[in-house]
C-alpha cells in the first residue's frame, strides 16, 4: 500500500497534526530481518503508529511481515489494530551517527569491554563486528580504553537512487534522511533524491546540533522546506542513539531542540505553522512529560534504544510466547506509547 492512497496520506497527516504519532526506531543500521520482524510484531499488536527501518528491500519486507503476523495475531487475541503501521526507511550522510558502520582493528588489546556495551549484540567474542546487527551508536569506542583507536567506522552507503524506489515499491510509505552533517550543498542534493523517490509522501529529515549552529539549523530547515513543501517532517533530534537510562535528563536535549525549532521556525514564520516536529534522540518514558511540562509542542516521538530496551526480554522467540506472555510485552510497550502520547490505546487489555 502506498501514498498513492489518498486515505493513507490523510491518515498520515492527521496523526501528525493531532500529535498521535509513535514511531519505533528498529535502527537504520539494522539489517537483520528476524531482529527488525519480531519488533514490529510486536509494536505493531501494541499500537505503534510507525516503523524505521534500514533502507533495504529485504528489511522493509521483514517489517511487513511482522506487521502482517500482528494483524492475524490481533484476532486471535480480541484485540483491535486500528490501521496498518507506516514503514519508514532511513538513510544517511556520511559523517551521520545512523548509517555507519564499527570495526575493530588490529589496535585491539583484547580487553573485551566492547561486547556487553553494544544494545544489539553485534560484537561477538571473535571481536569480529557483524555488520548486520551494528546501528553504528558508538558505545565500543566509549568502552574501548585503548588509545590507539581500535574502533574505526565505515559509511554505510546507499545508491540511493536505486534502492529507495525499491524500498518504496516493496511497501516503505516515507522517507527520512539524516542529516546531521555540516555540508548543505551535498545535504541538499541527497535530499531531492529523497524527495523524488516518494512525490506524493512525507519525507522527513533528522537534524542535530552537533555539527550544526542554531543559525545552520533554521537555515537547513528552510531549504528542506523548499524542496519538500507540505510534505516536510523535521526529526529534532537530541544526543542520536542515547536513549540507554530512563530519566529526565537523557531525554533534555531531545526536548531542547525540539523546543527551539518549535519557537524560532514554527512560531516566527507563517508559512510553518503546521510544520510537524518528532522529537528522538535520546527519548524515553519521559520524553512526551518533560516536553509537555516545558510547554514544548510537538506531533510526535520517536523512540529506538529505550523502546527496544523494555521489550527485550520478549522479542527472542514472540511466536511462541504464551499469549499471557505477550500481552505482557504488548502491554509494556503500550504504556511507553501511552504515556508519552497521553493517548489511550487500551484496546480491551
Amino acid at each position: 500500500m502506498s501514498f498513492n492512497s489518498g486515505k493513507r496520506f490523510d491518515l498520515y497527516k492527521d496523526l501528525l497534526e493531532s500529535s498521535g504519532y509513535f514511531k519505533l526506531v528498529c535502527g537504520a543500521g539494522l539489517e537483520e530481518r528476524k531482529n527488525v520482524e519480531k519488533l514490529c510484531y510486536i509494536y505493531t499488536l501494541a499500537g505503534c503508529t510507525g516503523f524505521d527501518v534500514a533502507a533495504n528491500v529485504d528489511i522493509v519486507s521483514a517489517a511487513k511481515k511482522g506487521i502482517d503476523a500482528a494483524f492475524i495475531k490481533a484476532k486471535d487475541l480480541k484485540l483491535t489494530i486500528p490501521f496498518r503501521p507506516f514503514i519508514t526507511v532511513s538513510v544517511g550522510m556520511p559523517g551521520d551517527h545512523h548509517v555507519r558502520k564499527a570495526s575493530i582493528n588490529s589496535n585491539c588489546i583484547g580487553c573485551n569491554l566492547c561486547i556487553p556495551s553494544c544494545p544489539t549484540n553485534a560484537i561477538p567474542e571473535s571481536l569480529n563486528v557483524i555488520s548486520e546487527l551494528c546501528i553504528g551508536c558508538g558505545n565500543c569506542e566509549s568502552a574501548c580504553p585503548s588509545t590507539a583507536n581500535a574502533i574505526e567506522y565505515n559509511h554505510n552507503a546507499k545508491q540511493l537512487l536505486d534502492v529507495l524506489p525499491k524500498c518504496v515499491e516493496a511497501g516503505a510509505e516515507s522517507i527520512e534522511l539524516h542529516a546531521g552533517v555540516p555540508d548543505q550543498e551535498s545535504t541538499l542534493k541527497e535530499w531531492e533524491i529523497v524527495s523524488n523517490s516518494i512525490p506524493n509522501g512525507m519525507i522527513s529529515m533528522c537534524i542535530d546540533r552537533k555539527h550544526l549552529s542554531n543559525n545552520d539549523l533554521v537555515d537547513r530547515i528552510y531549504a528542506a522546506k523548499d524542496i519538500a513543501d507540505d510534505r516536510l517532517i523535521i526529526q529534532a533530534d537530541g544526543i542520536p542513539m542515547s536513549g540507554g537510562a530512563d530519566n529526565f535528563n537523557t531525554t533534555l536535549q531531545a526536548v531542547s531542540i525540539a523546543d527551539y525549532i518549535y519557537k524560532e521556525v514554527k512560531l516566527r514564520d507563517s508559512k510553518f505553522t503546521k510544520l510537524p516536529i518528532l522529537i528522538s534522540g535520546g527519548t524515553n518514558s519521559l520524553t512526551g512529560s518533560l516536553a509537555r511540562q516545558c510547554g514544548v509542542k510537538f506531533n510526535g516521538i520517536t523512540i529506538g534504544t529505550h523502546a527496544r530496551n523494555v521489550i527485550s526480554n520478549y522479542t527472542k522467540s514472540p511466536y511462541s510466547l504464551s499469549n499471557s506472555q505477550l500481552l505482557e510485552s504488548i502491554t509494556t510497550a503500550r504504556n511507553l506509547i501511552n504515556r508519552n502520547l497521553q493517548k489511550n490505546y487500551s484496546n480491551n487489555i
